[in-house]
């Protein structure tokens, strides 16, 4: 970081004290990398809600695999959407129940939508999105 701007900070005393029981929670060994941390959070939060953003992210989700032509809607959405998925991990949890990871790239619109339609199929049980940035934008 050749380009380091110092600023001060006003900000409550009972509220710093919250914030340094964080830093030693997360283990940071300073403010100033903390506050990076959280400032990049939210531009990429905010990179999140401008659909036309390019990201990445998995949508990762647990299903019931005996229920009736769940597997076979699982497949058609990964096709219909093969231009945003890098990848699909399938693992057998037990007998009945599977855990798919898919790697997802693409305008945050298209990846929250094919992340709610997994979620609103009838068998998952439970459906995850994690989006993050591709970088481009933060340094």
């Amino acid at each position: 970081m050749s380009d380091l701007i110092r600023f001060g900070v006003s900000i409550p005393a009972s509220l710093l004290k919250k914030f340094d029981q964080y830093l030693k929670r997360k283990h940071y060994s300073n403010r100033s990398e903390a506050i990076r941390d959280l400032i990049r959070e939210r531009l990429v939060e905010e990179e999140w809600r401008e659909t036309q953003k390019e990201v990445v992210g998995t949508i990762t989700y647990v299903y019931d695999h005996h229920k009736r032509e769940l597997t076979d809607r699982l497949i058609d959405l990964q096709h219909a959407y093969y231009l945003n998925i890098i990848s699909a991990q399938h693992i057998h949890l037990d007998h009945d129940h599977c855990l798919e990871v898919v790697i997802v790239k693409g305008g945050a619109g298209q990846i929250r939508e094919l992340s709610d339609r997994i979620k609103a199929l009838k068998g998952i049980l439970h459906c995850s999105l994690s989006m993050t940035t591709t970088g481009k934008d933060l340094s």
